[in-house]
C-alpha cells in the first residue's frame, strides 16, 4: 500500500542549487522516493489524507555520504594512537586484524559503525574491507545505503591467500547481493604499494567488463611517494595513469601529496577524491590540496576512514574541520565555503559514486534518504544562516530523523529497529576478546 508523508522544517535545503534554502516549503515522500518539494500550503492541500510531520525548529536536508571508510575497523578504535600510518599497520593493525578478522568480527563492527554513523546523520558508506558478505548483511541488517568496498591485496591475511583469491571473493560476494536495494559492490585494491601492476591490470579489466567501479588509496604518505620512486622509478599516480587506472570509474581516497601536474592529470581522467581530514591529521599524512583539486574540476567527497585512525565516524564534524583546513592550507578564507562543504558530503559525493541521479540532493523523483536537525539547541543560535550554522556550529547529537529509502531509521534519536543495549553488549564482547588478546 502506498505511503505518502509530508515533512514541514523551518529551513529545507535541497542542496541544488547551491546555497538554496526554502522556507515555509515541505517535502513529500512516497514509499522510498520524494515525490514532491513545494510550498507548504500547498502540500497541506494537495496532500491532505498523508501523513504530516512537523520540524518547526529543524532543517531538512540530504542523508550525508561518507565515500571513505572502514566500517568494521570500529571495533579497533583506540587501539593503537598517536603512530604514524606504517608503524600503526604494521604493528598494530594488521597484526590485529590477522587475530580477529572473521565474519562475526566484520559483520559486528560494520554495525556498530553504520549505528554509530546513522546517528551522525550518515545515510550513505563507501565502504572497503575483507568479509564482503558480512558488510553487505550488516547493511541491510541497519539500513544504512552501503557500497561494499572488496580488498584486494597480494600478501595473504586470514581472509584470502592471495590478489587472485580475493578477486574470486568478492566476485562472489557481488553475485550473492544481486538485486538487493541498497546494496552495490566495488573492486577495492588497497593501494599502489601492495598491489602489483598483474593484478591492477586484471581489475581493470573486471571494472570495465562488469561495469564494476574502483575504489582505492592513493597518494597517503609522502613515504608511499618515495617507495614508488624507489621500486619503480615514477610516483605513484603516474605508474597507475600508464595502468590505465585514473578514470571517471576511480574514488581515489586521500591523494594527500599531489603536486600542480597531478591534480591537473586526476582532472583531465575525471577521477573522484575521497577526502579524509581528521585520519590525514591523525596519522600526520598532511594537508591535502582539496581547494586547488576543486578548483581543477575535481569531484571531491569526503569521508571518515576507520574509526581506528579517526576515531570518530562523525562526517558532520569532519565537514567543519575540512572547511577549515581547506582556507589554511589555501591561504585564502573563502575557500571551501559552507555551501561547498555541505555538498561535499551530499551531492558530490553521489557524483563521485555515480548516484547522483539516486540520492545527494532533496530533488522530486530521487531515494528519500534525508535528515533533519534541530538548530533550536543554544549551540546554533542565534541563527542568521543554517548552512553555516549546520557546517560551522551543529553537532551530530542534534541530528534528531534519519530516512533511507523512506524508511525512518531514527526518530527523535531514538533508533527505530536497532537496539542500542545489543550494540554495546557486543562492543564490550569484543573489547574484552582483544584486550585479553593484545596482553
Amino acid at each position: 500500500m502506498t505511503k505518502i508523508t509530508c515533512i514541514y522544517p523551518q529551513y529545507l535545503i535541497p542542496v541544488e542549487p547551491r546555497t538554496t534554502v526554502l522556507t515555509h516549503h515541505a517535502l513529500v515522500m512516497q514509499d522510498d522516493k520524494i515525490l514532491a518539494v513545494l510550498p507548504a500550503d500547498q502540500a497541506r492541500q494537495q496532500y491532505a489524507s498523508a501523513q504530516h510531520l512537523e520540524m518547526p525548529e529543524h532543517a531538512l536536508l540530504p542523508g550525508l555520504i561518507n565515500l571513505h571508510a572502514h566500517s568494521a575497523m570500529s571495533l579497533l578504535r583506540g587501539l593503537a594512537d598517536d603512530l604514524s600510518l606504517m608503524d600503526w599497520l604494521n604493528h598494530h593493525i594488521w597484526p590485529a586484524e590477522k587475530k580477529h578478522v572473521s565474519d562475526e568480527f566484520v559483520f559486528d563492527g560494520s554495525v556498530h559503525a553504520m549505528a554509530e554513523m546513522i546517528r551522525g546523520g550518515t545515510t550513505t558508506v563507501n565502504d572497503m574491507y575483507f568479509c564482503h558478505e558480512a558488510v553487505a548483511r550488516a547493511g541491510v541488517h541497519t539500513g544504512m545505503r552501503t557500497i561494499v568496498g572488496c580488498s584486494i591485496l597480494e600478501f595473504p591475511t586470514v581472509y584470502a591467500n592471495d590478489a587472485d583469491e580475493y578477486i574470486s571473493k568478492a566476485l562472489a560476494a557481488r553475485q550473492s547481493f544481486v538485486g538487493q536495494a541498497g546494496i552495490s559492490f566495488r573492486l577495492a585494491p588497497h593501494a599502489p604499494y601492495t598491489v602489483a601492476d598483474e593484478t591492477f591490470s586484471k581489475i581493470i579489466a573486471l571494472s570495465e567488463k562488469l561495469g564494476i567501479d574502483i575504489h582505492c588509496h592513493i597518494h597517503e604518505t609522502q613515504d608511499e611517494v618515495d617507495t614508488s620512486l624507489k621500486q619503480y622509478g615514477m610516483r605513484p599516480l603516474e605508474r597507475l595513469h600508464q595502468l590505465g587506472l585514473l578514470s571517471p570509474a576511480l574514488i581515489a581516497a586521500h591523494v594527500v601529496h599531489a603536486n600542480d601536474a597531478e591534480i591537473a592529470l586526476l582532472a583531465r581522467q575525471g577521477v573522484h577524491v575521497a577526502h579524509n581530514p581528521a585520519s590525514n591529521l591523525k596519522l600526520s599524512s598532511g594537508f591535502a590540496r582539496v581547494h586547488d583539486m576543486q578548483t581543477a574540476g575535481i569531484q571531491v567527497g569526503i569521508g571518515t576512514d576507520g574509526a581506528a585512525s579517526n576515531n570518530k565516524l562523525d562526517l558532520l564534524g569532519d565537514l567543519r574541520m575540512a572547511a577549515l583546513l581547506s582556507k589554511a592550507q589555501s591561504g585564502n578564507p573563502t575557500a571551501l565555503n559552507a555551501s561547498i562543504a555541505l555538498e561535499m558530503a551530499t551531492l558530490s559525493g553521489a557524483k563521485a559514486l555515480g548516484m547522483d541521479q539516486q540520492i545527494g540532493s532533496l530533488v522530486a523523483g530521487k531515494q528519500a534518504d534525508l535528515i533533519a536537525i534541530d538548530l533550536s539547541a543554544i549551540e546554533t543560535q542565534p541563527l542568521f544562516d543554517p548552512i553555516s550554522q549546520i557546517v560551522y556550529a551543529a553537532g551530530r547529537e542534534q541530528i534528531s530523523h534519519v530516512w533511507v529509502n523512506g524508511k525512518c531509521l531514527m526518530s527523535d534519536r531514538v533508533f527505530c529497529d536497532l537496539q542500542m543495549d545489543q550494540l554495546l553488549d557486543k562492543a564490550r564482547w569484543w573489547q574484552k576478546k582483544i584486550a585479553v588478546a593484545t596482553v
